[in-house]
């Protein structure tokens, strides 16, 4: 019987939900449990009916026979390389246990950074969101309400006016076949840059972005340094650390340049020759890691990096809204005062127009 059929398409398993099931393992196993039936007291804890199938299925194999290793890569949605690898270590050096401990740390890091991302882009998202809802509100419902009103004027209107009458007249005769436009061009920009051609491109000019590309190539420094560091320390090799890791990077500039430092390392290279021929990565690293290649402790500085890059990770999320505020007010104030200018100025000089 199939278990891993039994799973649902749509579901998925959450990243702290493998969190804590690594933690518990490792505590388990810690405490002389063997492996299987750690599995089967950890299958009758977890809530997520997908989690538990995925894990039935993964004791099973185990119980046939199967290393703990081999059971996990049935299932590459939720146990991706850099876990694998590092059980698979585990279990060749017997120090499985150890491997499971550190392995928890570093995903309680990794979880730990995602928070940070996601509350560093919390705050940009939901100002982006609430004007484009008011803007599409009063481009649809206001906006050609002032039509009329001011073609009853026997006045000549000022440029401002003008200007604001020309939006309304628009969104008064086009409005939703504009909005209709926009969210085609919207889904097609989307459909273009998940292609093959494009991706590239596209994750290049990210990291290449105002306030937010520095954040990008912080965050992919940190998941860089600390997967490939923490892999070393495991006894994993360079060159498959290299590949692992690249594997593990969502940016394709950042894999690029992983792939290229594996591909010279086999060469017989120094990892910071390979990686010092991207601009991408900061000056920093590429002589940190030079040094770490030279003192023979390339796994500290690359773990120190990566502690380094998370700390930076910290700091842009807490100073992102003082950096945004500024830019946001004058931005909406610009624009309020530009509509009420509008509207104003033409009444003001009807009523002067009685006197």
């Amino acid at each position: 019987m199939n278990l891993t059929a039994q799973i649902p398409i749509f579901s998925r398993v959450s990243f702290l939900e493998k969190l804590l099931f690594t933690k518990h393992l490792s505590i388990m196993i810690k405490s002389g449990l063997v492996i299987s039936e750690s599995i089967h007291t950890l299958i009758e804890q977890t809530k997520s009916v997908t989690f538990r199938n995925i894990l039935t299925a993964i004791v099973t194999d185990i119980e046939n026979g199967k290393p703990l290793a081999s059971a996990l890569s049935k299932h590459p949605k939720v146990f991706d390389q850099f876990y694998i690898s590092l059980i698979e270590v585990g279990e060749e050096s017997g120090t499985l246990e150890e491997n499971l401990e550190f392995l928890a740390k570093q995903l309680a890091k990794d979880y730990s950074m995602r928070k940070k991302v996601k509350g560093a882009m919390l705050y940009p998202g939901l100002i982006f969101f609430s004007v484009s809802i008011m803007g599409g509100f009063i481009s649809l419902f206001i906006l050609p309400q002032l039509v009329d009103f001011f073609e009853s004027f026997d006045i000549e209107l000022p440029v401002a006016t003008k200007i604001l009458l020309l939006i309304a007249n628009l969104m008064k005769t086009q409005g939703p076949a504009i909005f209709a436009s926009l969210f085609i061009i919207f889904a097609f920009f989307i459909f273009l840059i998940r292609t093959k051609f494009f991706k590239p491109i596209w994750h290049n000019i990210l990291l290449k972005l105002p306030i937010f590309g520095s954040f990008l190539i912080s965050a992919n420094m940190a998941r860089f340094t600390r997967n490939l560091g923490t892999m070393l320390q495991s006894g994993v090799t360079l060159i498959r650390s290299l590949e692992v890791t690249a594997h593990t990077l969502d940016n394709l500039t950042f894999k690029s340049a992983l792939i290229f430092a594996q591909d010279e390392v086999r060469k017989g290279k120094q990892l910071a020759i390979g990686v010092e021929k991207f601009p991408i990565i900061p000056p920093l690293v590429t002589k940190m890691i030079a040094i770490g290649e030279k003192t023979g402790k390339l796994e500290e500085v690359l773990l120190y990096l990566g502690d380094f890059y998370e700390e930076e990770i910290d700091e842009f999320s807490k100073s992102l809204s003082t950096i945004l505020e500024p830019i946001l007010l004058i931005s909406i104030g610009l624009v309020v005062g530009f509509v009420a200018i509008a509207i104003i100025s033409p009444i003001y000089q009807l009523t002067g127009s009685f006197r």
